[in-house]
């Protein structure tokens, strides 16, 4: 949250996922927010393969996608809002177990909430001092059973993505070198 506003509520359209790693699940999919109706009457009909409404035929007036959430999941998903503000709660205890440990160490930095906002804390992240140093971690985490991992490898380091068009992205290597992701899961 920034201040009183939810992520995702600061533009005329967020995106929420609901991937089976996020702090509600449904199992895949997501959802869209908005309170622009013609944005909202676009996407649903978008998101419904672009069909027309007609008692029999199946005409479609533009590319439309199957992106409906099937009631079940979504029955899934609305059980688990129910316990959203306890699940909140003990993932941002976690997360100051885990500030308060890093504290203890010199040049490791946890990734925190700034000033003025409040995290739900979904995925706790170290940045360490090098890539040797976050390799290292990496290795004696995994052999003592603490699965931990590098974060996500960067999309333009990918096969299918290296000859695309892009913009410097130093800073992003550069912190992927460091970055380390430890866990974040918490009983429900």
């Amino acid at each position: 949250m920034v201040g009183d506003l939810h992520t995702g509520r600061t533009g005329c359209m967020g995106t929420l996922s609901f991937n089976g790693n996020k702090i509600i699940t449904t199992g895949g999919g997501g959802a869209l927010i908005t309170d622009d109706e013609a944005l909202a009457r676009k996407a649903k009909h978008l998101t419904t393969t672009a069909k027309q409404s007609h008692p029999w035929l199946f005409l479609h007036d533009e590319v439309g996608f199957n992106y409906r959430l099937p009631n079940i999941n979504a029955a899934l998903g609305c059980g688990q809002l129910e316990q959203l503000n306890e699940y909140v709660d003990a993932k941002r205890a976690l997360a100051l177990r885990y500030q308060e440990w890093i504290d203890t160490f010199v040049d490791v930095a946890f990734f925190s909430e700034p000033t003025g906002m409040r995290s739900n804390y979904w995925l706790n992240a170290l940045l360490l001092e090098n890539r040797e140093v976050r390799d290292e971690f990496l290795q004696y985490t995994n052999d003592a059973g603490v699965m931990t991992r590098p974060m996500w490898t960067p999309m333009h380091t990918l096969p299918m993505y290296q000859n695309c068009h892009r913009d410097d992205l130093t800073t992003a290597q550069a912190i992927e070198a460091r970055l380390v992701n430890v866990p974040s899961s918490v009983l429900r």
